[in-house]
């Protein structure tokens, strides 16, 4: 029996850019700016100096990895370490809602490091080794039938950023197989990081992304590796999700591809958020009510939306906790009209009167069977004056079928670029644009890197 890391191999490494449908490649492109965007707004995130200082000691740099929005370069594990923490540090990088998976957080930190390593890459080989490596990552979360019992966006993203690397590379079908057995003696990840807010969450993905890179170094030993990596009694479904059917995702490599079922994050907070912020925001611009007026507000939502972010509105807990609580969300919206970076920052985390609205807000399970459903959900907002206000959606903003218009997703971009750590040259914006807009046509991908690292 031709096994799953057999078959996921020869899909990494066999597709060709030619391959790839145009909307394929189109929302290729448009993520990978996003995830460029939000990974530089990462860079100043409290904490990052401190982890930098540390990440700085895993090895000599040689020439080195551009850190995006830092203007400095790093050992490439250390690297793509640093830029995966930052790529999903603010909750505000695209995923797949149907796997639960923050795929780019990890495969584009690791390519663009390979492409590094290996001299140079084209436009073309990015683009389809984001690709292929973001089938891998969504693929194991489409497979698994079972709720999150380890932080599946780090697990599942790292066996795509291996095959992302692996590809770019030039590992053959042997040796990702192999890449991919290094990848489960590594992949790591709890939820309980998650449960409790806490900063360690974004280092999760990080982790897993470093490890990708390592593991297409070590698959170039002549080890004996595990063969059954994915599908084994000890494999990585039995270990990290439970119930799970790969054999229809596999079927589906080469015909469906992931990347272009991708969500947008219109919002910097969970996705698990964005169903109450947009319907409140909507019940606002309809009815003209304040924060004032406001008794309450209930979001009843899939059972997943509860466990991910129905945590009580916490001032002592700080910004991870707080991007992925609702109710703090939606107060700051109340209060807004909008919900941005800085609302994550600062002494606003503690602004008494969010707080207070914060307590106001409900969120109950709406019973779905589906352990992975992010919607249907409904808002009610119940106003002080005795009225009832009701908004439902059957998918969020910026899911496929909803998509961002290119207006609304470069002004993410650049509002991304106003939080680098270090300065910004005045036509890094356009100039990444620009680059992305025509990846296809680039010759050497590093051009990305070295832009986005502002060197």
């Amino acid at each position: 029996m031709t096994t799953a890391a057999a078959r996921f191999a020869a899909h990494a490494l066999d597709t060709g850019f030619a391959d790839l449908p145009a909307a394929a490649v189109e929302r290729t492109k448009i993520f990978v700016l996003d995830s460029l965007g939000v990974g530089i707004a990462g860079s100043s995130v409290e904490g990052g100096a401190d982890l930098l200082r540390v990440a700085a000691g895993w090895g000599s740099s040689g020439a080195g990895v551009p850190v995006w929005g830092r203007g400095l370069r790093l050992a490439a594990p250390a690297a793509v370490f640093m830029n995966a923490w930052q790529m999903h540090n603010q909750e505000y990088d695209g995923l797949h809602e149907g796997a639960v998976v923050h795929a780019m957080a990890s495969v584009l930190p690791a390519a663009l490091a390979a492409a590094e390593l290996a001299g140079g890459a084209s436009g073309r080989a990015l683009i389809t080794a984001v690709a292929v490596g973001v089938d891998v990552a969504a693929s194991l979360g489409l497979a698994s039938k079972s709720g999150f019992r380890f932080f599946r966006p780090g697990t599942a993203g790292g066996f795509g950023a291996t095959a992302a690397a692996g590809r770019l590379l030039g590992l053959d079908r042997v040796a990702l197989q192999r890449a991919f057995a290094w990848q489960l003696a590594q992949v790591s990840g709890t939820m309980q990081a998650h449960t409790e807010g806490s900063p360690i969450l974004p280092a999760q993905v990080a982790f897993n992304a470093r490890a990708a890179l390592q593991s297409c170094e070590l698959a170039k030993l002549p080890f004996a590796a595990a063969e059954s990596v994915f599908e084994g009694a000890f494999g990585y479904f039995a270990l990290f999700e439970g119930d799970f059917a790969l054999e229809p995702v596999l079927q589906s490599l080469g015909r469906s591809w992931r990347i272009a079922e991708f969500s947008h994050k219109p919002f910097p907070a969970g996705r698990a958020t964005h169903g109450g912020i947009e319907g409140v925001m909507e019940l606002q611009r309809r009815h003209g009510f304040a924060a004032a007026d406001v008794a309450t507000v209930e979001v009843a939502a899939p059972p997943l939306i509860v466990r991910l972010v129905g945590r009580p509105p916490r001032p002592d807990k700080g910004a991870s906790y707080a991007r992925l609580c609702l109710a703090y969300a939606v107060a700051r919206v109340l209060l807004t009209g909008a919900i941005d970076l800085a609302d994550f920052r600062g002494p606003v985390l503690t602004d008494p009167s969010t707080h207070d609205l914060a307590r106001r807000v409900r969120l109950v399970d709406d019973g779905n069977p589906d352990p992975n459903a992010l919607a249907p959900q409904r808002v009610t907002v119940r106003l002080k004056d005795g009225r009832q206000l009701d908004w439902s959606c059957v998918t969020m903003l910026a899911h496929p079928t909803r998509p961002l218009s290119r207006d609304q997703h470069v002004t993410k971009f650049r509002r991304c670029l106003e939080f680098a750590a270090a300065p910004l040259p005045a036509d890094t914006a356009a100039r990444l644009v620009e680059t992305v807009d025509h990846l296809e046509r680039v010759d050497d991908a590093r051009t990305l890197a070295a832009l986005a690292g502002l060197l």
